[in-house]
């Protein structure tokens, strides 16, 4: 057998072959011959026979062609990569159920869980705060200034009725703080609204003890110079208290009127059939037609 390589002519000798029976997934087998070639009078061996490889190679599978379109054909199916790895990856475990004073009717008698107090100049840190609380998995409704105040509205308007409309209130209490006259506005009117209540939270950022208002001397505070992600949760937990807790006292109420409503029922339908039963017994018994004439023949 000859074969040309670079217009040069070689002679393919086959030495030697060997077959070998391989069974396919469809139960036919298949012969495949292993040839031990020899080529001779070839410039440039190694290019050269690489190429003739080649070709051999596309002879075989010519060859094996008709065998194979006759077969039907039968898509061989990749194992899928396991995904027992990336399953240990992903959490068991789900996320908490929000709690269910979260959607009582107490908690949405107002428009917002927290009033965020602060200066213009510490917008950044009200920012963080309020991103923390808002977030997804606390799911706060917080008021910002620069964000929920109505445009065009008097500012005194807009910042009493931010305070009147929500539950708590988140002081954040700085140098700017203590300068800003609208700051000092919205503390006192969160003190008048809840005075020696839970619902004023001081939060302290870069502030001396000094320096601290005397009308919340009373109040613990939260110094938020030291750890701020800690301090942004104990304010969630703070709110969360407060609702829990007006949550708790609203169903006490509504438990107790419902008890004293039930009473009053009770006592109003009582009163009558008592009063009838003593006017029944204490009553002459009365007598019949028949008797009526016999006592009155007997005294005639």
């Amino acid at each position: 057998m000859s074969y040309v390589i670079n217009s040069v002519k070689c002679l393919v000798c086959i030495q030697s072959s060997t077959s070998i029976k391989i069974k396919k997934s469809n139960g036919k087998d298949i012969t495949v011959q292993f040839f031990l070639l020899e080529v001779q009078y070839c410039n440039s061996l190694e290019n050269d026979v690489k190429s003739m490889f080649d070709w051999f190679r596309q002879l075989l599978v010519k060859k094996e062609s008709p065998q194979s379109s006759s077969s039907p054909h039968v898509p061989v199916r990749t194992p899928s990569p396991s995904v027992d790895g990336a399953s240990s990856l992903v959490p068991t475990s789900t996320p908490n159920p929000p709690p269910p004073f979260l959607s009582s009717m107490i908690r949405w008698s107002q428009t917002y869980d927290l009033c965020v107090c602060h200066s213009p100049v510490d917008i950044e840190e009200a920012i963080r705060l309020v991103t923390y609380l808002e977030k997804p998995a606390c799911g706060l409704r917080c008021f910002l200034r620069q964000r929920d105040a109505s445009v065009g509205g008097a500012i005194p308007t807009e910042l009493c009725q931010a305070v009147q409309s929500s539950h708590c209130w988140a002081l954040l209490i700085t140098p700017n703080f203590l300068l800003d006259d609208w700051c000092q506005y919205m503390m006192h009117q969160a003190l008048s609204e809840g005075p020696m209540s839970n619902r004023i939270i001081p939060l302290v950022l870069n502030l001396s003890y000094s320096q601290y208002p005397k009308e919340l001397r009373f109040y613990y505070y939260k110094d938020l110079s030291k750890n701020p992600e800690r301090g942004y949760t104990q304010v969630y937990k703070t709110v969360l208290k407060y609702l829990e807790d007006m949550d708790e006292k609203d169903a006490a109420k509504v438990d107790c009127n419902m008890h004293s409503t039930s009473n009053r029922l009770e006592g109003a339908s009582c009163f009558p059939r008592t009063k009838l039963s003593s006017n029944y017994q204490n009553s002459e018994p009365l007598l019949s037609l028949q008797e009526i004439e016999r006592t009155e023949a007997a005294d005639s």
